[in-house]
């Protein structure tokens, strides 16, 4: 695949911040701080940042359960392995449409429009846990007091936070109920504010309202909240399991503020791996726990290192196994998204 201008912001974007990340940190105290540190521990961890990527395979198929019916877990694991993979090494983010290619070349039953909006739920449901994760950890007894962000107290701004996640959940039963009233009046509202960008936000609510066929069966909703809640928490467990390999003495509730911070912070354009992004979050946030800036960075290089690895690897063996070819993957985006724009236009 192509870079294109947003892969080379990506990378000027990584590049920046990774020289913010490491200005003022000495790199052989991180080297000397990463052999020092328990080896045991890291191996959780690392046990613990893997295990994220099957709980995910296992998420996908509650979400696509209505439209192809007890997927096997095999296909679903293969796919988000190399759809991982692809993230680590592609530019732009390619992985999501590398993990759809994938499952649905060797699922015929997942339509490539279901597949496409099944990921549109999946993102959202897991920033709606991350974001309620991060409130708990600003609002627990344990977090630093007195702590102020433009000068609002932490714990105000949580509690701004959890009203917007119980209206991000609302939305996403409005427009798993009312698929076509609430398209239409997305694309009046954004015609008055920002007519240029109706068409993009009328397209976006309709994958949405396709994949949210999850929501609309209470249990399956609340199977697939459960399992991205127990995602995010098992990533929580591997940031926690990292800071007492390098001693750093925190609770968990600061393992679930710094995922946080790093998930929105990776939100930004970057290269691939989130090189840069991911350490500078992290020289941000764990300060606020009173942690200094180079067990930040050296816990950050170590963590990123170890989860990277494995993922990477096992991915990248499925997909010569597989025998997976890019450009399949963009002639399949680009008939899939022909398909999907007619739908679109026919809806009302």
């Amino acid at each position: 695949m192509k870079m294109g201008w947003r892969g080379a912001l990506g990378i000027g974007v990584s590049a920046v911040l990774l020289w913010y990340a490491l200005k003022g940190i000495d790199f052989g105290q991180v080297v000397t701080t990463l052999r020092g540190s328990d080896l045991v521990l890291w191996a959780l961890c690392t046990i613990c940042s893997q295990l994220i990527f099957p709980l995910r395979a296992r998420r996908w198929r509650t979400i696509l359960d209505p439209v192809a019916p007890n997927l096997p877990l095999g296909p679903l694991w293969r796919a988000t392995a190399i759809g991982m993979m692809a993230n680590n090494v592609l530019p732009a983010r390619a992985g999501e449409l590398v993990r759809v290619f994938v499952l649905v070349r060797e699922r015929k039953d997942v339509p490539w429009s279901a597949a496409l909006a099944s990921l549109a739920v999946d993102r959202v449901f897991d920033a709606l846990c991350v974001v309620l994760l991060l409130v708990v950890a600003m609002l627990a007894p344990d977090f630093p007091t007195g702590f102020m962000l433009q000068g609002r107290s932490v714990q105000s701004i949580a509690v701004v936070m959890a009203g917007f996640v119980v209206m991000a959940f609302a939305g996403l039963f409005a427009v798993a109920q009312w698929p076509h009233p609430m398209e239409s009046l997305a694309v009046r509202i954004t015609g008055v504010v920002m007519p240029r960008f109706k068409d993009r936000v009328g397209a976006l609510v309709h994958s949405l309202a396709a994949g949210l066929q999850v929501v609309r069966e209470p249990a399956r909703f609340l199977a697939t909240f459960a399992w991205a809640l127990v995602h995010w928490l098992m990533n929580a467990l591997a940031f926690w399991f990292g800071f007492k390999a390098v001693g750093i003495v925190a609770p968990f509730t600061a393992a679930l503020f710094v995922q946080g911070i790093i998930v929105i912070g990776v939100a930004v354009p970057s290269s691939p791996g989130f090189v840069g992004v991911f350490e500078t979050a992290a020289k941000l946030a764990l300060p606020v726990y009173g942690i200094s800036t180079m067990q930040a960075v050296t816990w950050a290089i170590g963590f990123h290192v170890l989860s990277y690895i494995p993922i990477t690897v096992i991915g990248a063996w499925y997909f010569l196994r597989m025998g997976v070819h890019l450009g399949d993957v963009k002639a399949a985006q680009a008939q899939a998204s022909g398909r999907i724009t007619g739908e679109h236009g026919a809806v009302p």
